[in-house]
């Protein structure tokens, strides 16, 4: 088992997807032979579980201390066919699970926007999808899992079953101790392939009036905005919804998988507010009828961005800093409007804004962040100080709105906002391992 010591160099290998901020520490990986957390008592740095490192921000970074690496538990347990249960250990991918499964009929109950999520990593993150509006989150599909002190010690959390840790661990970022194994509810499905219905909307009360209309009738929606649009056109994009496809063989090829790649870093960022200009005026004129419905394979339709490695690069050696938040419903409309007004005027942008409206369906994590409302999310280019200072001012909406920001996708949120996002902060203490912490946590909790 590897021992764990100060004299062991830290290293800097170990990035979130954002790229910001850099740290430095130790990564120790974790098989399935281990009984314990390979901690020595005589080293008093602290541990955080570490998946694939697609976290935007410092919610997966533990400057100074260690990281245990779960890449390695990537084995398959069981599969119930009649309930459609799975157990697989914790760093499984979502891509394995769908390798597997999806030619068997069955697919995940809620994605995110990239496939190369670990298991461990899709629960510590209650990550969230385009049916968040019927599904709710990843945590709402997971019966049962393990948990793993730093003591020793072995928890089956369920609701009934420690529902206590099971609460704090799901959407805990990794806190609360080390997921060893899960169960996760996969959903039948007849087809590997979407109806998708792509609309071209005018601005941002069309998209109100559209998610109104399609969170009925669509599965999975979601839509990309213009963030360089102003005046009358403020808020304009497209809108997708999507439903999976009664035909068992749609008349439309299968991707062939050829997948560009970025291979290099470029000495500065590819995006800025010229490029951002044209890429947002072509995209959103690229369909020019004001409706299109076609089959797509399933890929294409939830990991675009999947086809792209290496995408992050782009953003050049400074990296990039995403922001999302959501806003009740109530207060919505004008917090977006407000922050898309805001956004605009300091000539800054984004060609990876999403909207989404959440639906009300409750997740069981104690830190949630998806809660009824809508969903705005960005990134920006990390310009230092200027860009900082934009996400500031972002959160002044955020807060007036009575909303929160993601954690998940976080690198720089004040303590004071955090406390104000999530009050239930106080109650996650008691369920805090004493040997696990982040860089996130230090910084939003500590004075």
């Amino acid at each position: 088992m590897p021992k764990t010591s100060t004299a062991f160099p830290l290293g800097d290998n170990h990035r979130s997807w954002g790229r910001y901020p850099k740290t430095r520490q130790q990564g120790i990986p974790i098989r399935w032979g281990h009984h314990r957390l390979p901690l020595e008592p005589e080293d008093d740095r602290r541990a955080l579980p570490f998946g694939a490192g697609r976290s935007y921000g410092d919610s997966c970074l533990n400057d100074g201390g260690i990281l245990l690496e779960t890449r390695h538990l990537d084995r398959f347990v069981d599969f119930d066919e009649h309930t459609g249960v799975l157990r697989c250990e914790a760093g499984v991918l979502l891509s394995d699970i769908l390798d597997l499964f999806v030619p068997r009929g069955w697919f995940l109950p809620v994605t995110p926007g990239t496939r190369f999520v670990t298991v461990g990593g899709a629960i510590a993150n209650d990550v969230h999808g385009k049916n968040h509006h019927r599904a709710g989150t990843f945590g709402c599909h997971v019966p049962r899992f393990e948990l793993l002190r730093s003591d020793g010690s072995r928890l089956l959390c369920s609701s009934q079953e420690n529902p206590g840790w099971y609460n704090a661990t799901i959407g805990g970022l990794g806190l609360t101790g080390l997921i060893t194994w899960a169960e996760l509810r996969l959903k039948p499905i007849p087809g590997p392939w979407i109806h998708q219905e792509t609309i071209r909307y005018d601005n941002l009360q069309d998209f109100f009036s559209l998610s109104a209309d399609s969170d009925t009738a669509f599965e999975y929606t979601v839509a990309w905005v213009d963030c360089q649009a102003r005046g009358s056109s403020l808020g304009r994009g497209l809108f997708m919804g999507g439903n999976s496809c009664d035909e068992q063989h749609p008349a439309v090829e299968r991707p062939s998988g050829l997948k560009l790649s970025v291979p290099l870093d470029p000495p500065i960022s590819l995006i800025n507010r010229f490029t951002l200009k044209a890429f947002n005026t072509a995209y959103y004129h690229r369909q020019r009828s004001p409706r299109r419905t076609t089959r797509v394979y399933y890929e294409p339709f939830f990991y675009p961005l999947d086809s792209i490695s290496n995408w992050n690069r782009i953003y050049g050696p400074r990296g990039f800093l995403q922001y999302q938040c959501v806003i009740p419903q109530s207060n919505g409309p004008g917090a977006i409007k407000e922050m898309l007004k805001r956004i605009s005027a300091r000539g800054a942008g984004s060609f990876l804004a999403v909207l989404k409206m959440f639906g009300a369906k409750p997740s069981p994590g104690l830190l949630s962040f998806p809660r009824p409302g809508v969903t705005l999310a960005l990134d920006f280019p990390n310009q230092g100080e200027k860009t900082l200072q934009l996400l500031d001012y972002l959160d002044e909406v955020v807060v007036a709105g009575a909303g929160a920001v993601y954690p998940a996708k976080d690198a720089r949120m004040s303590r004071k906002s955090f406390q104000h996002y999530y009050p239930q902060h106080e109650k996650m203490q008691k369920y805090l391992d004493p040997r696990f912490s982040s860089s996130f946590w230090r910084r939003v909790t500590q004075p």
